[in-house]
C-alpha cells in the first residue's frame, strides 16, 4: 500500500529513528514502525482489517478517517488516498478498494 504523510514534520519524525525514539520512546517507536510496516506490506486496507491492531473506521467528526492501536491510549490516524472513498450501495466503505493512505497524526483522541 502507498503511504504518505499529512505534514512534513510527522514524516521527518517517523522516517528518522532517532527523532522517533526521542519523540515517542522505545515502546511506542516499535509499535509505530510495526503498524506502518503492516500498512506498507498490505495490498489493500482489507488485509490489515483482520490483523491485530484493531484497524477501524472512525465516526462523528472523524468520519472518513481510520485508526489503529499503538500503545494505549494512542492511535495512528489515517485517511484513504481515494477520493471519494469507495462505498457500496448501503454506504459502507469498501476496504478492499483502498490502496493508499495518508498518515494524519499520532494522537490520544479519547
Amino acid at each position: 500500500m502507498n503511504i504518505t504523510f499529512a505534514n512534513n514534520k510527522l514524516e521527518k519524525i517517523v522516517n528518522d529513528d532517532r527523532k522517533l525514539l526521542k519523540e515517542y520512546g522505545q515502546i511506542m517507536t516499535k509499535k509505530i514502525k510495526q503498524r506502518l510496516m503492516e500498512l506498507a506490506n498490505s495490498e489493500t486496507l482489507q488485509v490489515v482489517k483482520i490483523m491485530p491492531g484493531n484497524y477501524h473506521e472512525l465516526t462523528s467528526n472523524r468520519k472518513g478517517q481510520w485508526a489503529c492501536d499503538l500503545v494505549q491510549p494512542y492511535r495512528l490516524i489515517f485517511e484513504p488516498h481515494e477520493k471519494p472513498i469507495p462505498t457500496d450501495a448501503s454506504g459502507r466503505y469498501l476496504w478492499f478498494e483502498i490502496k493508499g493512505v495518508e498518515i494524519i497524526e499520532i494522537v490520544d483522541y479519547h
